[in-house]
């Protein structure tokens, strides 16, 4: 066992679409072990499977934080610290757990999987934070002792904004407002598939306004990375078939995101420059929808202020320092300025650390 490894113990799973990851921590926020399984969207998976996998990934992380002579694998019976296949583990405490499920995203999803979780996991019910996964993205608000609110921002190949009250440290996060999380279709607007989509709408409307352009760095990578020669080539390229493609439509336009980011900050690609602000403004306006105007001196019920708030950046897209200064630029120049900014790379992280926070001394 490690050095420092505690009896008192506190885990976060974040559930994803693409990737399950679980982090355990010690009281003072040390962490302990991490572990990644595949995915856990509990609307793809239902019940079943979705409890399988993260049986599976709480029983690797716990496996790697106290070394078990074998691997553990939950429930483990705490009264005599044996487990479900009988191989005895060294003694914890799981004091607290918090996990953040995309496709968790209703009052009754979460009162089915509450005490299925807390059974697995043997944390009782009132020390058991069941959530969407965007909730755990707002964690920092459990670790900041002066802020009120948190806005969690998603900037990934989707995107999503959502605000958060704190309360008791019992209770999840109450969650004020949300703007967008509507997929690729109907939103997505900032996002990395944004960013693509808007590139190649751009070299369109060149064409069809009549500009010359012979040659342009994010002209040449987009025509390259569709294999054709012409402008006009990319719209059969957009929307061919997914069946006569490797990668469906969305995928197309968001394995572009990269290429766009080359060539406006590496090439000053006038046009990708162009591109990647206007995208990084329309991140901005959603957040701006779930905040209160600084001339609005009443508060609102469902509105935050940006004084009293920590802004949690999470998605690959919010780890991009000359995008994220975009976003927060503007914010500015409409008059908020947060009180905190977390880029939060890894929401299982934070949201264990948090955990040791809010139960500290309880």
């Amino acid at each position: 066992m490690p050095s420092e490894s505690p009896t008192d113990l506190y885990l976060a799973i974040d559930c994803g679409s693409t990737k399950t990851s679980a982090v355990l921590c010690s009281p003072s926020g040390t962490i302990l072990a991490r572990a990644r399984t595949g995915r856990s969207n509990f609307a793809y998976l239902g019940l079943d499977a979705f409890l399988k996998s993260i049986c599976e990934v709480a029983s690797s992380v716990l496996t790697t934080a106290l070394r078990p002579p074998r691997a553990i694998t939950l429930p483990v019976d705490l009264t005599t610290y044996v487990d479900a296949a009988g191989a005895s583990t060294p003694p914890y405490n799981l004091r607290a757990a918090w996990l953040g499920g995309a496709g968790v995203d209703s009052p009754s999803i979460i009162s089915q999987l509450r005490p299925h979780i807390s059974a697995l996991f043997s944390v009782p019910v009132e020390r058991l934070t069941v959530s969407n996964d965007i909730h755990l993205l707002a964690a920092p608000l459990r670790i900041f002792p002066d802020v009120q609110t948190a806005i969690a921002v998603v900037a990934g190949t989707g995107s999503i904004v959502a605000s958060f009250r704190g309360g008791p440290v019992d209770a999840p996060l109450e969650e004020l407002a949300r703007v967008g999380g509507w997929g690729w279709i109907l939103g997505d607007e900032g996002s990395g598939f944004d960013v693509g989509r808007t590139a190649v709408r751009a070299l369109l409307s060149q064409q069809d306004t009549g500009v010359v352009v012979t040659h342009g760095s994010l002209r040449e990578k987009i025509l390259k990375k569709f294999g054709v020669v012409d402008v006009m080539d990319l719209l059969a390229a957009v929307y061919a078939p997914d069946s006569t493609n490797s990668l469906p439509r969305e995928s197309r336009l968001s394995s572009l995101c990269p290429l766009v980011f080359e060539a406006a900050l590496m090439d000053s690609d006038p046009l990708a420059v162009e591109v990647v602000r206007d995208c990084a403004h329309k991140l901005a306006r959603q957040i701006l929808a779930v905040l209160i105007s600084p001339s609005d001196q009443q508060d609102h019920p469902r509105k935050a202020r940006a004084s009293s708030s920590v802004l949690c950046l999470g998605g690959s897209l919010g780890g991009i320092e000359d995008y994220r200064e975009i976003v927060l630029s503007f914010l500015k120049e409409n008059g908020h300025v947060f009180k905190h900014v977390e880029i939060v790379s890894d929401a299982a992280e934070v949201g264990a650390r948090a955990l040791a926070a809010a139960w500290k001394g309880r």
